[in-house]
């Protein structure tokens, strides 16, 4: 139905979230509204501590650590090429 980056995982917005709380889904909107007290959320991410992490090292450690958010594309931030040189073409002798 939807996705919200940043992800709860990293504090986004749905991370303050508890069971009970109304949401409000206006499609035609493209909007997802937490129908919770301003107050409130301040208190809530004042409050809030991220997860300890999982993974030490190997795949998850590399995923949790590169994988950009849905709205960068999910990829390793290592990939994207909007930084740095290239090798270029080898040296064929």
């Amino acid at each position: 139905m939807l996705h919200v980056s940043p992800e709860s995982y990293v504090g986004g917005p749905l991370a303050l979230l508890k069971t009970g709380d109304t949401v409000r889904l206006d499609l035609p909107a493209r909007r997802l509204d937490m129908l919770v007290d301003a107050e409130e959320l301040d208190r809530r991410r004042a409050a809030w501590l991220a997860p300890e992490p999982r993974f030490q090292r190997g795949y998850g450690w590399m995923f949790s650590r590169h994988v950009t958010q849905a709205d960068q594309g999910c990829d390793f931030d290592f990939l994207q090429t909007d930084f740095g040189r290239n090798a270029g073409e080898p040296d064929i002798f």
